[in-house]
């Protein structure tokens, strides 16, 4: 699935960035749209409880959406000024590369082979790979998994470090975080393996099911952009607002606001 992804952005990369700029044409300064325009679009994810969901009258929440309006209010002057687009972990980076998003706060977390399509600001969060399981159940650990199946979502870090680590785990991918959790209430599988950031707000808002203490990765996650020069003032301006409100204190009141430890 990812190879897909990687190859589609590729050919996405090519098509709006590369071909036909001719050697006179001004640089593209994505700071400089946002500036422009006076609005900030930002891609975030719907399904992921405490980071990014919908409250009950529709309204963007959670830890990412804070952040992108703290950003807005930092770069704007208001953190009204942003509109956001929902994301999934399998479309964001297309959605950033289509120009539809100015940047993706969705519990992107920073990877070697990410940052070969993507830039990143400095890391807002450190979560770890964790595991969901149903209360009652034999699996006390990753190791367990072996001969038994697990749930991941397409485009999350899991799967990998999942078949490294446990190679004989049957592994069940769905598209999104309700689907998979889903799959394990109906017993589809045995565990779902995902950031505890994640599977934090599962298991906050249902007692039948268990996160298990364990963490197996570190996992920063950061604000992704469009990978090239275009993005370079926007980064600086992004991890400026980041450094002055984690020194403020206020990223850690906004954690501490969604449970988030």
């Amino acid at each position: 699935m990812l190879k897909k992804i990687l190859a589609l952005l590729m050919v996405v990369i090519f098509v709006c960035c590369g071909c036909g700029k001719k050697q006179d044409e001004p640089m593209a300064n994505d700071l400089n749209t946002i500036l422009k325009r006076d609005k900030l679009i930002v891609g975030v994810k719907t399904d992921t409880y405490p980071f990014g969901f919908l409250d009950k009258k529709g309204h963007y929440s959670g830890y990412d959406a804070a952040l992108a309006r703290i950003i807005a209010r930092g770069i704007l002057g208001s953190d009204k000024k942003v509109e956001f687009v929902p994301v999934s972990a399998s479309d964001r980076m297309m959605k950033l590369y289509s120009n539809e998003v100015d940047m993706i706060i969705a519990t992107m977390s920073i990877t070697s082979k990410r940052q070969e399509l993507l830039d990143f600001s400095m890391p807002y969060h450190t979560a770890g790979q964790a595991l969901l399981v149903k209360k009652g159940s034999s699996v006390k650990s990753l190791r367990d998994l072996n001969g038994k199946r697990a749930i991941i979502v397409f485009g999350s870090t899991v799967e990998t470090s999942l078949r490294t680590a446990v190679p004989n785990v049957g592994v069940i991918g769905y598209r999104n975080y309700p689907d998979a959790y889903k799959a394990l209430k109906a017993g589809k599988a045995d565990a779902i393996v995902a950031d505890d950031t994640i599977l934090l707000g599962m298991a906050l808002k249902d007692d039948s099911v268990v996160l298990l203490p364990k963490r197996y990765t570190k996992e920063r996650y950061a604000v992704a952009f469009r990978k090239g020069i275009e993005s370079r003032d926007l980064i600086r301006a992004v991890n400026n607002v980041i450094d002055i409100e984690t020194r403020k204190g206020n990223l850690k009141k906004i954690k501490a606001d969604y449970g988030i430890k």
